[in-house]
């Protein structure tokens, strides 16, 4: 347990947190909307600090991210907890276990440990993803300023509902982010995931210009945001915010609350993918779909293929030094 940051005490013993746009006002024994943020006396505390749920060894196309150090290994961990409450939650058992049962799990485990797990792995990256990492910024933060001196970079895996604040805090020890962009319309958020939609289009726009790299996934879930108007809008946004930003695109499979619907046929995804590339993206990828083409990078002028995949695995990589080898253009990312 440790002191939140971003919040303010008010009178009556009430605080009221900043850290999201929820701006959760938690009176005295009572816990934020998060379920890991707790008034204990007139002080919030985080409830999940140096106690994870999750330590793996991912690919780092699993988070996924293929522009940042392709074929790397990342160390991946979350606590318990979520600011949104999405019915198709495939973490639901961690990210809504707080809000639904009141219980706090997870293993000790303190910054500097989890660093040192990490480099004795050979892992290029910290990976703070399964959940939301928001919820326990204090924890990731000091896992973040330990990591970089030590050679490890952070990659964060987030739906995007952070307060400006919070984002400007973590900025100078972030180095790559998947933010997950569920949909473009308001009514969506708000009845599916109990956010709102214009705080992770900041949040998008603030990383990338905060020089963080920034990929997107947009999770199709059929009858919901699979249109053709609310895809091309998706695809808009992100093009005009930059163009060689990915876009991946994946299949949903029926998951926690929303079992009503059926996966996403793999037709649509690449119906989708052309919208994404009619709307002027260099680069969107499909998820979910092993062996589709759509999980290759390819150039974007030439057509060349550079980064052959099958799921999470890279068959062949043939960037070299950041540029196509048949004609030389530009493929933006991180890739040593």
């Amino acid at each position: 347990m440790k002191e939140a940051r971003f919040y303010e005490k008010l009178e009556g013993g009430g605080v009221h947190c900043s850290l999201c746009p929820h701006g959760c006002i938690v009176r005295e024994g009572r816990r934020g909307i998060c379920g890991v943020r707790e008034n204990r006396g007139g002080t919030l505390v985080s409830l999940v600090y140096g106690k994870p749920v999750a330590l793996h060894v991912d690919p780092i196309e699993k988070k996924p991210l293929f522009h940042f150090l392709p074929g790397s290994s990342s160390f991946s961990l979350a606590t318990a907890g979520c600011n949104m409450s999405c019915q198709y939650c495939q973490n639901a058992d961690i990210s809504q276990g707080p809000r639904e049962k009141r219980a706090i799990e997870g293993e000790a485990a303190d910054p500097g440990s989890v660093v040192q797990a990490a480099a004795s792995q050979s892992c290029r990256t910290i990976s703070y993803t399964y959940t939301e990492p928001a919820v326990y910024w204090e924890y990731a933060y000091d896992i973040a300023v330990l990591a970089e001196p030590a050679g490890i970079r952070n990659v964060f895996v987030t739906n995007g509902f952070w307060s400006k604040e919070a984002l400007a805090a973590m900025l100078p020890s972030m180095h790559a982010a998947n933010v997950d962009l569920k949909f473009f319309r308001d009514a969506s958020y708000k009845r599916i995931c109990g956010a709102k939609l214009q705080p992770v289009l900041d949040t998008i726009r603030g990383m990338h210009q905060g020089g963080i790299w920034v990929e997107v996934t947009t999770l199709l879930v059929p009858g919901l945001n699979d249109s053709g108007e609310e895809l091309n809008d998706i695809a808009r946004f992100i093009a005009g915010v930059d163009p060689s930003i990915p876009w991946h695109i994946s299949r949903f499979h029926p998951q926690y609350k929303m079992t009503d619907r059926p996966p996403t046929d793999p037709r649509w995804i690449r119906k989708a993918r052309d919208i994404g590339l009619r709307a002027g993206l260099r680069f969107v990828y499909s998820g979910n779909v092993p062996g589709d083409e759509g999980e290759n990078t390819n150039c974007p002028v030439c057509g060349h293929g550079l980064v052959l995949r099958w799921g999470f695995t890279v068959r062949k990589n043939e960037i070299k030094a950041g540029k196509c080898p048949r004609c030389g253009e530009t493929i933006q990312g991180v890739w040593a």
